[in-house]
This record gives C-alpha cells, sequence and structure tokens, in this order.
C-alpha cells in the first residue's frame, strides 16, 4: 500500500509519523510547499520526499494535510491529474465532500478531522465519505489512521461539531491544565510539580470515563462528598459560569468551522 501526504506541518507532520511507524517508509511519500520543512520530515522518518504536488498522486492513498486557505493552490495543481484508483484525504477543517468534489469531481474523496493528540499516538479522529468509496478502502482509511490513535466514521452533518469538540478541544484541556497548575501554585506547590498533578489528573479522569463504563455525571458524584472539598469547589465553578462558558467556546468553535466551510 502506498502512501502521500501534501503538507508536514503540525497535523500532517503527526500523521504521517504514527504512519511511518507502522508501515514501509520507502512506500510512502511526502511533499510540501516549504521545501527544507519536508526534507527535513523525510530524513527524520526515512518517508521519501518529493518535490511536486503531482508526484504524490500514483499513491494509493493520498492525504491533503493543507490549510482551507491554501487548498485552491493545490488544486490548481492536482485537479485532473488523481487517479480513480486514489483516495484523496482531506483533513482541511470545514471544506464539505461536496466542495473537494467542486475542485475535482472525478476524484475520489475522504474527509477526517483529527487532532493534536495525534503528535503521541491518542488522537480522536472522525472520518466520513460517501458511497464512491470502498468498503475495503474506509477499512484500509481506518487502518492507516488508526496508527495515530481512536478513529470513527460519523455523518457529515456532525463534522463541524467534532472540529469544535475534539479538534479545538485540547486546546480548551490545555487552559484547564494550567489553570489548574496556576492553582496550585497559588496553594503552594512548585511550578512543575504542579503542571504534574493537573495533567495527570486529567489523564486519570479521561481514562475512567472511556474505561470505566460510568457517566461523568457519576463519576463527578462519587468524588463529591456530603460538605467536603470536592463539592464546594463545584459549588464555586458553577457561579463562575465553567460549564456555561465551555458549551459557549465549543458552539463558537463549531459555528467558524461552519463559517469556514461556505
Amino acid at each position: 500500500m502506498k502512501i502521500g501526504c501534501i503538507g508536514t506541518g503540525a497535523m500532517g507532520g503527526a500523521i504521517m509519523r504514527a504512519v511511518c511507524k507502522k508501515y514501509d517508509v520507502k512506500q510512502i511519500k511526502v511533499t510540501d510547499k516549504n521545501t527544507e520543512m519536508g526534507k527535513a520530515f523525510a530524513k527524520e522518518t526515512g518517508a521519501v520526499f518529493v518535490e511536486n504536488n503531482t508526484d504524490v498522486l500514483d499513491c494509493d492513498y493520498v492525504f491533503l494535510a493543507v490549510k482551507p486557505q491554501f487548498l485552491d493552490d493545490v488544486f490548481a495543481e492536482i485537479s485532473g491529474n488523481i487517479p480513480k484508483s486514489t483516495v484523496v484525504i482531506s483533513m482541511a477543517a470545514g471544506i464539505k465532500l461536496e466542495k473537494l468534489e467542486n475542485w475535482d469531481p472525478k476524484a475520489r474523496f475522504v474527509r477526517m478531522m483529527p487532532n493534536v493528540c495525534a503528535q503521541i499516538g491518542q488522537a480522536m479522529t472522525a472520518i466520513t465519505y460517501k458511497d464512491n468509496i470502498t468498503e475495503a478502502e474506509a477499512k484500509n482509511v481506518e487502518e492507516i489512521l488508526s496508527c495515530a490513535g481512536k478513529v470513527e466514521f460519523v455523518l457529515e452533518k456532525l463534522m463541524d461539531c467534532v472540529t469544535a469538540v475534539s479538534g479545538s478541544g485540547p486546546a480548551f484541556v490545555f487552559m484547564f491544565i494550567e489553570a489548574l497548575a496556576d492553582a496550585a501554585v497559588r496553594c503552594g506547590m512548585p511550578r512543575k510539580q504542579a503542571y504534574t498533578y493537573a495533567a495527570q489528573t486529567v489523564y486519570g479522569s479521561a481514562g475512567m470515563v472511556l474505561e470505566g463504563g460510568k457517566l461523568p455525571a457519576e463519576l463527578k458524584d462519587m468524588v463529591s462528598s456530603p460538605a467536603g472539598t470536592t463539592i464546594e469547589g463545584i459549588a464555586t465553578l458553577e457561579e463562575n459560569g465553567f460549564r456555561s462558558a465551555v458549551i459557549k467556546a465549543v458552539t463558537a468553535a463549531c459555528n467558524r468551522s461552519i463559517q469556514l466551510g461556505k
């Protein structure tokens, strides 16, 4: 299986680093408008660097790891040159399958939305596609992306929500970890130790939600003893609109994703 990627920046690079660890790097081609970055990626991973976007189109699966505003330029080069046997996988936020098909009506596309956690193999990635993608091809796409974390199919109408929750969500979580650590420092804990305690607490809590079989509300109640420290903190979070702020942030990110797709 030959795999190609146009773009080796933060997200494309993270996905392809994971792919390079599982698949034959001699069968993996990458390219980047920033030639130095692309060559550095190839040197690091062993993948093959090629100069032009069209040079990756002989691959079975080609990732478009470029920002939405650069897709016009990319398709100006590759449109009409994509073989029918090639599946193009776009990770451009907000860009619908219909719009991708407008750039190249003869090409076949899978739309994906990963997140930055792909850098440590813990991504939450959503994929969506039409019935011109075969069951075997869809399975291969899932297998490729599983190198970087968990993969699920969703209906395309949910992709803007996915972008907001799992795409933007890590930034919100990082802010919470930073705030939790700041609070620990305020209460007397050294900064380095505070980051460890805050990050491990979030990591472990997420694991309990994913593996414990209980709802977050149930787990919260387990920790909240009557008249204890936790319920006091929860009351303060509620007084300051914690949950409302999170809901508004995700809604704003979702709306922005919708705007990007227009």
